[in-house]
């Protein structure tokens, strides 16, 4: 048996997560398997189960760790870098972690049945509801969040299914791409403080 992720004694669930974070991104997650998990973490095809009782309790970790880094990854920019920053984090985000992204939002793990996972998600989704609240009182603030946040998701989801001709790529690298389409959140958050 190789040892691909070497953990001590402890560390059993770390080592777990990591490779099965690995192979996630490497194969997807359909083949995602406890037994092949175990493999690549070098231990017994028997110790996942002391840490995760079935392969749903190892996808809601894997997607609960995803949201806490994600949520991390967004307030770093926000500190950083405001709005734009955030919003250029989050396709950054999807782009780079794709297999983990589609598992945190494609609804294959309940969120509402795993603790952890719906800790995590629920405060990067308040996050993402409230970032325009300090630019926009009230409700028309968490309107123009949740249509920033839509738009972002929108086009993390478009650039992984590789939906955007490759014509709007050609003048321009994706990041500038990306920058740009971002650039037009301006025009609705003008709109909705200049609103009665």
């Amino acid at each position: 048996m190789s040892t691909s992720t070497p953990y001590h004694h402890g560390e059993l669930r770390l080592a777990l997560l990591q490779a099965a974070g690995k192979l996630a991104e490497k194969q997807g997650l359909v083949g995602l398997s406890l037994r092949e998990v175990a493999r690549r973490a070098g231990v017994s095809h028997n110790a996942p189960y002391r840490h995760f009782p079935d392969r749903d309790s190892l996808l809601a970790a894997l997607a609960a760790e995803g949201f806490a880094a994600l949520g991390k990854t967004l307030q770093e920019a926000a500190a950083s870098g405001g709005l734009r920053a955030m919003g250029e984090a989050y396709v950054r985000f999807a782009l780079e972690r794709p297999q983990r992204f589609r598992l945190m939002f494609g609804g294959s793990v309940q969120i509402a049945k795993h603790p952890a996972l719906r800790e995590n998600a629920t405060r990067v989704f308040e996050g993402l509801a409230q970032a325009l609240a300090p630019q926009i009182p009230g409700v028309a603030g968490r309107d123009a969040s949740i249509a920033a946040w839509a738009l972002v998701h929108g086009l993390s989801q478009l650039l992984l299914d590789e939906r955007i001709a490759s014509t709007a790529l050609r003048e321009r690298s994706r990041d500038e791409m990306v920058r740009a389409v971002l650039g037009s959140i301006r025009f609705a958050a003008a709109r909705a403080q200049a609103a009665p």
